[in-house]
């Protein structure tokens, strides 16, 4: 049985933050939990070394961008390590043999007749290195969809990859493999945006020159997205002279990744594959964002927590055991410094380990180290092994569908569960009483944490691998794991006990220093003195042709004169429902064509998230108030 799993590239401009972390995590657990259970495994790691975000970053450094790639590309091993990161190859795009392998399977696309040369005109954003869809002609001023900042507008000969001839492939996919993604509702927002409407897609860049050659053309570099996307298969020996078997291990059983780029995973990466007739992967797993507050943890806002400093702090299985059981794959999750130190506390410290030092430490004084499997035949004990039988059924079917969080806490419900007997069972009392059944409580307890410890394995190898040593076992690894789990005629050879987690002493005076403060741009009085808001009435109000978004509208704001201002409110904010009414207004900035429309001025309006899409509120006044009143 093999088992192949990826984690997406890092673009190593930087240390890496615990964002990444996270990713990687996951993969590794996942990876470990089939490596118990006997899986021949390949897990696929690296960085993304190739485009302009990369030759900025450089620049900025006044480096060559290879001089900054080696030198930051060491951190991200550097850390894997101190996480217990147990890949088999770490890719990077800038190995000679992905970069042979990337210009052969494009040569194979050319000669298929399924890449063009033309013209490309449109808006290109370097943070995230994507072209923007259907962006509106004549504009000054383009936000790219995904990060919200400024694009750059692009004018230059390129090659397309016929995309568009893929749409309909796509959608007969989806429809025919419903759980390509986890979770479900990621993989409606692909099929969303598949259904709009699939352009041909740009693959070359000529006015970017650190980057892989584009084949037969080298005033031309390959899109760096098309470059990245191929690690998945060039590491495994596509088209590139490695010591690995591709056939074996493609395709991919899951491919992990964060939400912000499951479109070129879902739409482009699937449909290169396509056109090259390979399989296509067996599931990709999209995770949300890891927060700050509201903000999307990034090094760009500053908010960045530095997970080596965490390590240290708290333990780099700790910090792991956090990552899996308090942040849900489903959706967004908010990092806490509290949150952590309670988890270590309340699960680690306060539930594992003072089992286990409670327990060994009362067979060891009572002359038990030898435990040999005691017959179950106690109601009690009947009770807890039906139990644990019925949670590890539960934890393998969240399994199946990478729910890491729900495996935690079914591990975790066992835990309890054996606290509860221990306790109830009171065998610092039975031991003055009955020895035979004091030996059959210990066993029992000893048994359940062997059972616990296997389960925890993957998150926290070291630890666990340190708990079954102290109860004379080794990690079983077998493809009977869960066989050998439910059978409990075991027996324990019982070392001196040990400090497994250390209780997290929470000093509420005291401000962590492991996460950057969160860049405010603060402006002083002055600065904000300069901006003019004042009402207006929404006197006529249209939607602007060509455009899902924007609306024309003529606003009479009293003093400050009649004013044309274009505004991005649509489909949250219909055109009809503004005519009439009073809004806020910026009067006084520089007038700006969108459209081929001047707009003077900016609508004010409120945006929040909900249900992680964003919505848009428009500006209430309570009372009807003079226009051109200043707001301040």
């Amino acid at each position: 049985m093999k088992y192949y799993i990826t984690t997406p590239i890092y673009y190593a401009t930087a240390k890496p933050h615990l964002g990444s972390l996270y990713s990687t995590v996951l993969a590794d657990i996942a990876n470990r939990w089939h490596v118990m259970q006997g899986f021949d495994t390949f897990f696929l790691t690296g960085t993304d070394e190739h485009g302009q975000k990369i030759a900025n970053a450089a620049a900025k450094l006044n480096l060559s961008p290879k001089e900054l790639l080696d030198q930051e590309v060491p951190n991200y091993k550097h850390l894997w390590a101190i996480f217990k990161i147990n890949y088999n190859k770490f890719i990077r795009t800038t190995d000679d043999f992905h970069k042979i392998a990337v210009q052969k399977w494009l040569t194979k696309l050319l000669e298929k007749d399924l890449i063009y040369k033309d013209t490309y005109n449109g808006w290109y954003c370097t943070p995230c290195e994507t072209f923007v869809k259907d962006a509106p002609e004549n504009s000054e001023t383009i936000l790219c969809n995904d990060c919200q900042r400024e694009t750059t507008f692009v004018c230059e000969s390129a090659y397309f990859f016929k995309l568009s001839e893929y749409q309909d492939k796509l959608l007969k996919f989806y429809k025919n493999n419903p759980e390509f993604i986890i979770p479900a509702e990621r993989f409606l927002e692909v099929i969303r945006f598949v259904e709009t409407g699939l352009k041909d897609l740009c693959i070359s860049r000529a006015s970017v020159s650190w980057g892989i050659p584009f084949p037969k053309d080298e005033l031309q570099t390959v899109y760096v997205w098309a470059d990245a996307l191929s690690n998945y298969i060039t590491a495994i020996g596509y088209m590139s002279e490695q010591d690995v078997d591709f056939n074996h291990w493609w395709p991919a059983d899951i491919q992990i990744m964060g939400k912000d780029i499951v479109r070129f995973h879902a739409v482009y990466w699937l449909a290169f594959l396509m056109a090259l007739d390979l399989p296509l992967p067996k599931n990709l797993l999209v995770h949300g964002w890891i927060k700050i507050g509201e903000q999307k943890m990034s090094k760009s806002l500053g908010n960045a927590v530095d997970p080596e400093t965490l390590a240290k702090k708290y333990g780099a299985e700790e910090v792991r055991y956090y990552l899996a059981s308090q942040l849900a794959i489903n959706h967004d999750s908010e990092f806490s410094i509290k949150a952590l130190e309670n988890c270590i506390n309340a699960d680690l410290v306060n539930g594992i380990g003072n089992l286990l030092n409670r327990s060994a430490t009362l067979a060891l004084n009572n002359n038990l180290r030898n435990i040999k499997f005691s017959k179950l035949d106690d109601i009690n004990i009947l009770e807890l092994k039906s139990f644990f039988d019925k949670t590890i059924l539960e934890i393998l079917a969240y399994w199946q569908k990478y729910q890491f969080h729900l495996v935690v806490a079914s591990i975790k419900k066992l835990t309890d569960a054996t606290n509860k007997f221990f306790h109830q069972e009171e065998p610092w009392k039975i031991i003055k009483q009955d020895r035979l059944k004091f030996e059959a409580i210990i066993a029992t307890t000893f048994n359940a944490l062997r059972v616990i410890a296997h389960l925890l394995w993957p998150i926290m190898p070291s630890k666990m691998t340190e708990l079954l040593d102290l109860l004379g076992l080794d990690v079983y690894q077998n493809k009977n794991l869960i066989d050998n789990l439910q059978s409990w005629q075991i027996d324990f050879n019982l070392k001196d006990p040990i400090v497994l987690f250390k209780k997290i002493e929470i000093n509420m005076q005291e401000k962590p220093e492991i996460i950057a403060e969160v860049k405010q741009d603060l402006i002083d009085i002055t600065d904000f003195a300069k901006i003019k808001i004042v009402v207006g009435t929404i006197l006529e109000c249209q939607n602007v042709e060509k455009s899902d978004k924007l609306v024309l509208m003529k606003v009479d704001c009293g003093e400050f004169g009649l004013r044309q201002i274009l505004s991005g409110v649509r489909p949250a904010i219909q055109a009809i429902d503004l005519i009439g009414k009073q809004s806020l207004f910026i009067v006084n900035l520089k007038p700006r064509k969108v459209m081929g429309f001047e707009s003077q001025g900016m609508m004010l309006s409120a945006a929040y998230f909900e249900n992680e899409e964003r919505k848009l509120n428009r500006l209430v006044l309570v009372d009807q108030i003079i226009n051109g009143s200043l707001i301040g």
